[in-house]
């Protein structure tokens, strides 16, 4: 009885492995020709959807995939590929406004305020790539984050009836990034069953329009 018992959840657990590393290799191959690196590569669009992430870790220190992240919608604004910024992130904790760290950074390099929108409700990544179609009318996009992210925000997209391109931020050592990296075979996982079971976002709200 115990054996029996045992096998099965060797079996499972067998399982569910491969469920989490046929989600990885969907997602990246999915993405293969949508991801660019150069500002020379990637492709023109009206709006550059930013997805954000805490400005600082627990030890303080900036967190380095934030800081490579807003690097990159600058490099990317002022060689005019994107004309708006929608800047999508979490806001809903004490202490905790990614939306708006993100602005001041951006306008502090010259980005002027008319160009960003902000976007308080982007909880998930799901959330962040839905509220872009549905409440900012954006279907056709380019994602601002690093790879392994913009990989699975542009399955989202796709899965909504969007058209997206990703623009890769720096990446960080895996190393620095090893819970990070590590969460995202997870998050991928998820994401599918999300997907599959038509899970909507947190909040929606009133249409706005950008520009």
């Amino acid at each position: 009885m115990i054996w029996r018992w045992t096998k099965r959840l060797f079996l499972l657990s067998i399982l569910v492995v491969a469920c989490v590393f046929l989600a990885n290799y969907t997602v990246a191959n999915n993405a293969k020709n949508q991801t660019h690196n150069t500002i020379k590569s990637a492709p023109t669009k009206k709006v550059g959807l930013l997805l954000g992430t805490g400005k600082f870790l627990g030890s303080g220190y900036i967190n380095l995939f934030y800081k490579y992240r807003i690097d990159a919608t600058v490099a990317l604004y002022k060689a005019g590929k994107i004309k708006y910024i929608l800047i999508s992130g979490d806001n809903s904790k004490k202490g905790c406004d990614e939306p708006t760290s993100m602005k001041e950074d951006l306008m502090a390099t010259g980005i002027p305020e008319k160009a960003i929108y902000l976007d308080y409700a982007g909880f998930r990544t799901l959330d962040s790539i839905i509220r872009c179609k549905l409440v900012f009318g954006e279907s056709d996009i380019i994602i601002i984050s690093q790879k392994f992210h913009n990989e699975r925000a542009i399955y989202i997209a796709e899965a909504n009836d969007m058209r997206a391109d990703g623009f890769n931020a720096k990446s960080v050592s895996k190393r620095y990034g090893a819970k990070t990296y590590a969460r995202e075979y997870l998050a991928r996982t998820k994401m599918f069953l999300d997907l599959i079971f038509g899970k909507d976002p947190k909040f929606l709200g009133k249409e706005i329009k950008i520009g």
